[in-house]
């Protein structure tokens, strides 16, 4: 079903402004796997910062002609100085995501919907470079990129990539959202590629509480949404250990797959506040890029 913006994003901007400012921090080894943004100093990047006069070590090819050709000065064209900082979002576009067990509660998309949308908010603020996997657009900063991000977000299930992964040609951290139900071996594989290009990455899992607590009793039919896969079960109730084993073992192989790509793990369900998993996420994405 198609996402309710302005409603998300009426959310998304509340959420957003209960969090503190948000920076991914870099250090200049780690330069080369976040993006760039605007570091306010001289230095290799793109974005002009200054004028200055020409000194005996600069090569002839630096000089600003242009500039020069008003004095009698030689002027060399600085460029601010970059550091990387490229933040990817991606939220699972299988129908299965985009379900609820109740009407008290978001569906797993939409919270991730606007998970991803008020964290875009919060480093967009500080001149972070965000975007989404699979759109075919770069990661970008500034409200134009925001704004596109967000219409990005809104309608994601629509996205031409559908259910593959694709990684940015730019190299920067990525945010995946999803509730992971897949087998593992198959996350494994659309996953390293995307590892490979951003070394910095969390895993955003989130449930249902009715898929975390299994209350079914009696007669129940079971089936996943956009599949044909059900089943009947007769007593429900009777299966319950073995679903709560079967579940428990799936967080554990998707945490264990996560510190193989050397990304980290956040798990939520739709019945906790949106502000749980936005402080969680925060917190791991304003710690990328500290050396260790």
């Amino acid at each position: 079903m198609p996402a309710n913006l302005p409603a998300l994003r009426i959310e998304a901007d509340a959420l957003a402004r209960r969090l503190p400012r948000l920076s991914a921090q870099t250090s200049a080894s780690d330069a080369a796997h976040l993006g760039s943004a605007g570091r306010r100093r001289a230095g290799t990047g793109e974005d002009f910062w200054e004028y200055r006069r020409y000194n005996t070590e600069d090569d002839a090819s630096r000089v600003d002609w242009r500039r020069s050709a008003r004095g009698d000065a030689l002027f060399v064209r600085e460029t601010e100085l970059e550091t990387a900082r490229s933040l990817y979002f991606w939220i699972d576009p299988h129908e299965g995501f985009n379900w609820r067990g109740g009407e008290d509660r978001p569906t797993k998309a939409d919270r991730a919907r606007v998970l991803s949308m008020a964290i875009a908010n919060l480093l967009s603020r500080e001149g972070e470079r965000v975007g989404l996997l699979g759109s075919g657009q770069p990661a970008a900063f500034g409200k134009r990129a925001l704004e596109r991000l967000y219409q990005m977000i809104a309608s994601a299930a629509d996205l031409e990539a559908g259910y593959d992964l694709i990684a940015p040609k730019r190299a920067g951290a990525a945010i995946i959202a999803s509730d992971f139900y897949d087998p593992i071996d198959t996350w494994s594989e659309r996953l390293a590629p995307i590892a490979a290009k951003c070394r910095d990455g969390v895993l955003i899992a989130i449930s249902d509480p009715t898929e975390t607590d299994f209350p079914f009793k009696g007669r129940v039919r079971l089936s996943r949404p956009g599949t044909a896969l059900q089943r009947i079960l007769g007593r429900a109730e009777t299966v319950q250990t073995d679903y709560a084993a079967k579940y428990a073992a799936n967080r554990a192989a998707l945490s264990a797959l996560a510190g193989q790509l050397g990304w980290q793990l956040i798990t939520h369900t739709t019945g906790e506040d949106a502000l749980v998993a936005a402080s969680q996420l925060h917190g791991r994405l304003s710690r990328l890029g500290e050396t260790t």
